[in-house]
């Protein structure tokens, strides 16, 4: 398998990067949900959203990672069987997905740098607080920021559903090219 995408399918880098998102955001949201019922006595209090801060800024590099390469090795042309209605769905689906996630990555980063202190990457590094005047910005995020989760999570859901409904229905090879196969 080669590492950029091709006419016909998927390159690997674009199959990592799409998996690892995946992961990454169905994960985020099992934490999300998990961590905001957490009580002060527990010993996950702090530690389970700077685990979560930490891994969506690591996501934001990635889906710029994945911008980057879509532009460097753009994605194979649409199936001549799917119907132009379809092959626009598609794409409006896929732009939903990032400009989602983009949002979703911004309202968290309001929520974390609302009190004006950085956020610490694993300990690595810190990403400064830039914007912090806007009124109830941690309130208001965190609002924003739990709906486009909920939202997000439910398209991928459907971009999941569709992809399977392609395989088994259709029977054509939408599901296999981001498995990186690009036949039957």
């Amino acid at each position: 398998m080669q590492w950029r995408n091709s006419p016909e399918g998927y390159g690997l880098l674009s199959i990592l990067l799409h998996w690892l998102i995946a992961a990454a955001v169905f994960g985020m949201f099992g934490l999300g949900l998990w961590m905001v019922d957490l009580d002060y006595y527990s010993s996950w209090y702090q530690t389970a959203p700077d685990l979560h801060k930490s891994i969506g800024l690591c996501l934001f590099a990635l889906m710029l990672l994945r911008l980057l390469w879509r532009v460097l090795s753009p994605p194979p042309a649409p199936l001549a069987s799917h119907a132009p209605r379809i092959q626009r769905a598609s794409k409006a689906a896929h732009w939903l997905l990032y400009a989602g996630l983009f949002a979703l990555m911004l309202t968290g980063y309001l929520i974390s740098t609302a009190d004006g202190r950085a956020i610490s990457v694993f300990g690595w590094f810190e990403v400064p607080a830039s914007l912090t005047s806007i009124p109830d910005q941690e309130d208001v995020a965190g609002e924003v920021h739990t709906w486009l989760a909920w939202a997000l999570v439910i398209l991928a859901g459907l971009h999941a559903l569709a992809a399977l409904k392609h395989h088994f229905i259709d029977r054509d090879t939408t599901l296999t090219r981001m498995l990186g196969r690009t036949g039957h």
